[in-house]
């Protein structure tokens, strides 16, 4: 298994016609659990062992804010809305193995709860970026179909993902048997599942991976093409950067993840009406011990949701002006020598002598429309080196309006979607026995 983050901001999906294709069937309820490998762990090919523990922590900081776009004229936008289908688009930092075709061939592909198209490179190129593992070659597939555009016609529908820092990917829009290895040792195939069947990509991605899987809340995503066959269920264990070494995160489907027992709270999720990627959640206020600290940022384009989970962000960005208060109620709270440097990216740094063994944060709980999740230390502050440590918190970049709930304020939480109700839930669960 392998896993990576590639530093490209929001993208367009552009389908170039819309087709009645769909998934051919239905399969049981079974649940079943694959793994998740983060880019940084010894086990993915894209960890660079020459790296110190905080220039690994700079570059998933960086990755935070390398997701967004710093320039998109108003122009441009207009002219892509005209398109049949636009999404909104990011990247994750995981790493997912599966197949696809038939006979099984097998690809590395992030894992991005921030989009929804599965798309590989294949043969043959116009033009590909460079992959170490062989293409993709759907003629070698029995099962490989293409889909035409629209009723009576032969000939392919073509899509194209053009993301923030120009990189692309552009091909044939087909369906094929994806088939994903359980952690139990069996395959589990799902056949007509529509994909992207990438002839010409470039940009910055990395050769040690060849595609995207998209897990957001679009009808191309592989969660939304699973559908009943997993009952609208899917959820995640995140184990926290410093438990990384030799150890996986789950990523589990259908019965097995539902997120039910003691400690659970749930909440509501709302989409925009017609771009269903992200998952908003409404955030009401942050807890910093006794002071509770209202957000008022108004509610995004999805309806009453103000603030986006994902599982690709690092950090948790939240608006500017919500974020100041917070920070000031934190460093009230611990009263520490303050380190400032713009190379942490992140602006509230604490120096910590190497001696000390405990850094005491004060008490953060996220207040969730019906559901206050309480962080634990490792949630709310990371370790950039012996004598640093910084709060896992920070406004967005310039030019980006919503709010995103990232993956250190997830990790050794249960995290449980349910299409079908409409629900995040959140489990206190120890990952790494996960």
């Amino acid at each position: 298994m392998a896993v990576a983050t590639i530093s490209i901001a929001f993208a367009l999906v552009l389908l170039v016609c819309a087709s009645d294709f769909s998934c051919a069937s239905a399969r049981g309820r079974g649940g079943f659990t694959i793994d998740l490998i983060h880019r940084d762990s010894p086990r993915s090919p894209f960890y660079n062992s020459s790296e110190t523990p905080s220039q690994r922590l700079n570059n998933a900081f960086r990755r935070s804010f390398d997701r967004f776009p710093t320039s998109t004229s108003s122009s441009e936008a207009a002219q892509l809305d005209q398109a049949e289908s636009t999404i909104i688009k990011s990247r994750g930092e995981y790493f997912m193995e599966l197949s696809i075709g038939t006979p099984p061939f097998p690809i590395k592909a992030i894992a991005d709860t921030g989009s929804d198209l599965i798309w590989t490179q294949c043969k043959p190129c116009i033009r590909c970026y460079p992959q170490t593992d062989p293409l993709f070659d759907p003629s070698k597939s029995s099962t490989y179909q293409t889909i035409p555009c629209g009723s009576g016609s032969d000939s392919a529908c073509q899509y194209a993902v053009i993301y923030g820092d120009q990189s692309y990917t552009k091909g044939d829009y087909a369906a094929d048997t994806v088939t994903l290895a359980s952690t139990t040792g069996t395959s589990v195939p799902f056949p007509n599942t529509r994909i992207g069947c990438g002839h010409d990509n470039a940009g910055s991605f990395n050769e040690l991976g060849s595609g995207i899987v998209g897990l957001g809340g679009g009808n191309d995503s592989l969660i939304s093409q699973l559908g009943t066959s997993i009952d609208g269920k899917f959820s995640y264990c995140l184990i926290p950067r410093a438990s990384q070494d030799d150890l996986t995160s789950k990523l589990s489907f259908g019965d097995n993840a539902v997120v039910s027992g003691s400690g659970v709270v749930s909440t509501p999720f709302f989409q925009h009406p017609s771009h269903k990627t992200f998952f908003f959640l409404k955030l009401e206020a942050i807890s910093v011990d006794d002071t509770k600290i209202p957000f008022s940022s108004p509610s995004s384009a999805s309806g009453e949701g103000n603030i986006v989970i994902d599982s690709g962000t690092t950090l948790t960005l939240l608006e500017q002006s919500f974020y100041s208060e917070l920070e000031d109620a934190v460093d009230k709270v611990i009263g520490r020598e303050r380190v400032s440097n713009p190379r942490f990216l992140t602006p509230l740094c604490y120096k910590v002598s190497e001696s000390e063994q405990e850094f005491k944060a004060p008490n953060i709980i996220v207040h969730f429309s019906g559901a206050d999740v309480k962080l634990e230390q490792n949630n709310a502050f990371l370790r950039r080196n012996e004598e640093t440590l910084c709060f896992a918190f920070a406004p967005p970049p310039g030019g980006v309006s919503d709010s995103f709930y990232g993956n250190v304020a997830q990790s050794n939480f249960l995290v449980g979607y349910d299409l079908k109700g409409k629900t995040v839930s959140f489990k206190p669960t120890d990952c790494t026995k996960f």
